[in-house]
C-alpha cells in the first residue's frame, strides 16, 4: 500500500475514531459538538502552527546577505522541485537537526540548527534541504497539523467525557454507549489517536526521504546525513524539543529518551538509509548478534509502529 493511500486511510480512521468519542459523550449532539471542536483547532493550527512552532525554537530568519551558500542551496534545490523559495531560518541550537514548515508551498518554511550547518558537508546539508523541501512540496505540514490537532481534540473530548460520566450524567435518548462505554471508550481513543498519529508521521517522512532523494539525484548524501545525526542523537546531543513538536524534525529528537523511544515519530533511521541505499533487508543486528537473542522491547516497539507506516 503506497504511502498516500496509507495517510487517507490512516487520517479516516482517526476521523471515526473521533466520531465515535463524540457520539459516546452525547450521542448524535455529541458528534456534532465534537466536530466544531475539531474544526476551530484545525482553523487555529493551520494559520498560527508555524509562527508559534518558530518562536518556539528561537528561529531566527535569514536572508541571502547573511548566509549567502544556504540560501542559493536552497533556491537551486526549490527549482527543481518546483516550488516556491521558502524563507529560511536558523535555530541557535548546537544540536544538528532541521524541519519544515508553512500552512502551503507558498508560505513555506525551512529551518535548521547552527550545528546543522556545521556538521554537514555540501552533499549530506542538500539532501537534509531536499527532505525539508519534500515535506513542502507533498504538503505534510498540513497534514501533520490536522493529524496533531485531531489527536489534541480527541485527547480533550476524551477528558470532557470523563467529567461526564462521573459527573453530569446525559440523557440517553440521543444514544451514546452508557456510562461503561464512555469510560472504555475515553481510555482508549486517545491510545489509539497517538498511533494513528505515529504512523501517519512515519509515513510522510519515508515520502519525504524519497523525494529528496529524486530532487538531488544523490540519495548517498541524506543516507549520510541520515547516518551522522543518528550518532549524535545516540550520544544524546539533541535538539531541546517540545515533544508535541517532535515529528516535524528530520530526525526524532526525543530519541534518546528510552520511553520516548518506544512510541517514536519516526521511522528507524536504519531503516531509512537501507531504502535510500537500497541494500538488502536490514535485521537490526548482525548475524551473530541476531541470532539467539530476543528482540528488545524498543525494538520490538519500533517493528510494530513501522509495520503501520
Amino acid at each position: 500500500m503506497g504511502n498516500h493511500i496509507k495517510t487517507v486511510f490512516l487520517l479516516t480512521a482517526m476521523t471515526g475514531l473521533f466520531l465515535v468519542l463524540g457520539y459516546a459523550l452525547g450521542g448524535q449532539s455529541g458528534m456534532v459538538i465534537a466536530l466544531i471542536i475539531a474544526l476551530v483547532m484545525n482553523f487555529f493550527s493551520y494559520w498560527q502552527s508555524h509562527t508559534i512552532v518558530l518562536k518556539m525554537y528561537r528561529a531566527q530568519p535569514v536572508d541571502r546577505s547573511q548566509a549567502p551558500g544556504l540560501h542559493d542551496t536552497v533556491a537551486r534545490l526549490a527549482q527543481r522541485a518546483g516550488l516556491p523559495m521558502p524563507k529560511l531560518y536558523v535555530i541557535p541550537q548546537e544540536a544538528p537537526n532541521a524541519f519544515a514548515t508553512g500552512r502551503d508551498p507558498e508560505h513555506g518554511v525551512v529551518a535548521v540548527t547552527e550545528g546543522l550547518l556545521r556538521l554537514m558537508n555540501q552533499e549530506e546539508l542538500e539532501g537534509v534541504l531536499a527532505h525539508e523541501l519534500g515535506h513542502i512540496k507533498n504538503r505534510d505540514i498540513l497534514i501533520s497539523t490536522i493529524v496533531a490537532t485531531l489527536a489534541g481534540a480527541i485527547m480533550f473530548v476524551a477528558s470532557m467525557a470523563r467529567f461526564s460520566a462521573f459527573f453530569g450524567g446525559r440523557d440517553n435518548e440521543e444514544g451514546g454507549l452508557g456510562f461503561v462505554g464512555v469510560m472504555v471508550m475515553s481510555i482508549l481513543a486517545p491510545m489509539a489517536a497517538m498511533v494513528v498519529q505515529m504512523a501517519v508521521s512515519r509515513s510522510r517522512e519515508y515520502l519525504a526521504d524519497a523525494t529528496a532523494a529524486q530532487v538531488t539525484g544523490r540519495p548517498q548524501g541524506l543516507a549520510s546525513a541520515l547516518n551522522k545525526l543518528g550518532e549524535y542523537t545516540r550520544r544524546g546531543a539533541a535538539v531541546n524539543a517540545n515533544p508535541s513538536t517532535a515529528h516535524m524534525f528530520i530526525v526524532n529528537p526525543l530519541s534518546g529518551r528510552q520511553f520516548a523511544s518506544l512510541f517514536s515519530t519516526h521511522p528507524p533511521l536504519e531503516e531509512r538509509i537501507r531504502r535510500l541505499t537500497g541494500a538488502g533487508p536490514s535485521s537490526g543486528a548482525g548475524p551473530r548478534e541476531s541470532q539467539g537473542r530476543k528482540p528488545s522491547m524498543t525494538e520490538q516497539s519500533r517493528k510494530f509502529w513501522d509495520s503501520l507506516s
